[in-house]
């Protein structure tokens, strides 16, 4: 077996997933085994104490299921999404030498598009949470 792993061979072998193969075997493997494991020496004593949702020592009152303004969530995704942008620039610092004049007009065009985005959010609104 560990003549295969040493072996010489070509990119496209596919031998050459054989270490990758067996990583995943282990892992899930070990996975299984310690959840089997937890489950067989674990305690299992189910009181109604232990059988009440947690929350904090805070007694619940109330529904969950309040209504909720749509501005927490349309911020979260704004969020996200501009956030998702800058990362799609550090390609682009790294590699700015090589990419020349083609990759700075390319990141200045993407820059564009989410202006465009910017400008077309502010303009419904979307940032006021006045009402």
């Amino acid at each position: 077996m560990i003549y295969l792993l040493q072996a010489n061979l070509s990119a496209s072998d596919s031998g050459s997933y054989l270490p990758i193969a067996i990583q995943v075997i282990f892992a899930v493997g070990l996975l299984v085994f310690l959840l089997i494991l937890t489950h067989l020496l674990g305690p299992k004593r189910k009181t109604a104490d232990k059988l009440q949702v947690f929350a904090s020592g805070i007694e619940s009152h109330g529904d969950a299921r309040q209504p909720m303004a749509i501005k927490y969530f349309l911020t979260a995704i704004l969020f996200v999404l501009f956030d998702v942008e800058v990362i799609f620039f550090y390609p682009y610092a790294v590699n700015f030498r090589e990419l020349g004049w083609s990759g700075f007009w390319a990141v200045l065009m993407f820059v564009g598009f989410f202006l465009c985005g910017f400008i077309y959010i502010i303009k419904k609104g979307a940032l006021k949470w006045e009402d």
